[in-house]
C-alpha cells in the first residue's frame, strides 16, 4: 500500500490524529509498519493471509499488556476496510527501543532477567478458543520432517551430525502435559527491543500469538544470548520450568534457527540470527 492510502485511513478514521507526521519504518512478509507520532504506528496486512495476524493481535494484545512488565504494542484503533484497502488494520502504541538483531550479543546480556520476567508475564493458560498455531507451540515430531530435509543440506550445515544428536535428544524429552499457555510464537532478536543500557525495552511482532507448549518461547534463549547470559537466562525462570521443558526448548531453538538459515539468503538479518542460534546450540 501507498503512504498516501495509509494517511487516508488515519484521517478518515481517526480524524483527531491525521494530522500526525506518517513514516514508513518497516516493510515484512506480512506487515507494514509507519510510526505516526512519536508515540503512535499504523500496523497494516500486506496480504490476505496475514489478516488473522492482526485481528488476533487486536484482541489478544490488550490482555498481554495488562500482564507484561515492559511495554508492548497494544492496539489503540482497530481499523475498518475501505474500497481502497480492503482489510482490518490497526494503530498501535509504539515501543521504543533497539532492535536486539542490530546490536552484539555482549550487548544483550542485560536483557536476560527481563526476557525471563516477560515470559512469566506472558505464559498464562490460554483461554478457551485461543488460535493453535500448526507450526508453533505444537508437539516437536510435528516439525521431525522438516527439520530433517533442512539438515540434509550438508553443505549449508557441516555440523548435521553433531545438531541431528541434538534434535533426537529434544525429541526424546517428556511431551509438555500443562494446560495451553499464552505464546508469542515469533519470539528472536528482530522482535525483542533493548534500552540504551541494554535491558528489556519491550516486545513487538505478536501476529503468531497463539496457546501451546511455552518451550516455543523459551528457545530464545539460544537464540538472543551467549552461555553466560543464557544460564542467567533460565536460571530466571527457577523452577517454573522443568528439564524436559527446556530440552524441548533447545529442540524449538533448533527448530527456529533452521528455519532462518534455510530460508533467509536474502536477509542477512536473519540469516545472522540463524548462525548465532546454531552456534549457541551445539554449545549447549
Amino acid at each position: 500500500m501507498s503512504d498516501a492510502v495509509v494517511r487516508c485511513l488515519v484521517r478518515d478514521q481517526r480524524p483527531d490524529l491525521g494530522d500526525r507526521p506518517l513514516v514508513r519504518v518497516a516493510t515484512g512478509w506480512d506487515n507494514a509498519t509507519f510510526r505516526l507520532g512519536d508515540d503512535l504506528a499504523v500496523r497494516l496486512p500486506r496480504r490476505a493471509e496475514a489478516v488473522p495476524l492482526i485481528l488476533h493481535e487486536q484482541r489478544y494484545l490488550p490482555d498481554i499488556a495488562s500482564r507484561s512488565p515492559v511495554a508492548v504494542p497494544v492496539p489503540v484503533h482497530a481499523g475498518r476496510p475501505t474500497p481502497d484497502f480492503p482489510w482490518p488494520w490497526s494503530i498501535v502504541r509504539w515501543v521504543p527501543g533497539a532492535a536486539a538483531a542490530d546490536v552484539g550479543s555482549a550487548e544483550r546480556r542485560p536483557a536476560a532477567e527481563g526476557l525471563a520476567e516477560f515470559l512469566l508475564s506472558l505464559h498464562v493458560p490460554a483461554a478457551s478458543g485461543v488460535p493453535v498455531n500448526p507450526f508453533r507451540g505444537v508437539p516437536l515430531a510435528d516439525r521431525h520432517a522438516a527439520v530433517m530435509e533442512r539438515l540434509g543440506d550438508r553443505e549449508r550445515y557441516p555440523q548435521a551430525a553433531a545438531l541431528s544428536a541434538i534434535w533426537t535428544q529434544a525429541r526424546a524429552a517428556n511431551a509438555w502435559d500443562g494446560p495451553a499457555v499464552m505464546l508469542h510464537g515469533d519470539l528472536h532478536p528482530g522482535n525483542i527491543l533493548l534500552a540504551e543500557d541494554g535491558s528489556l525495552a519491550g516486545v513487538i511482532d505478536f501476529g503468531d500469538v497463539g496457546a501451546g507448549d511455552p518451550a516455543v518461547d523459551l528457545a530464545v534463549g539460544w537464540l538472543m544470548f551467549g552461555a553466560g547470559a543464557r544460564h542467567r537466562f533460565t536460571d530466571a525462570f527457577g523452577r517454573a520450568v522443568d528439564g524436559d521443558t527446556w530440552a524441548r526448548a533447545r529442540g524449538w531453538a533448533l527448530v527456529l534457527s533452521t528455519a532462518m538459515l534455510s530460508n533467509s539468503d536474502d536477509n542477512p538479518r536473519m540469516f545472522a540470527v540463524g548462525e548465532f542460534g546454531i552456534r549457541q546450540i551445539l554449545e549447549g
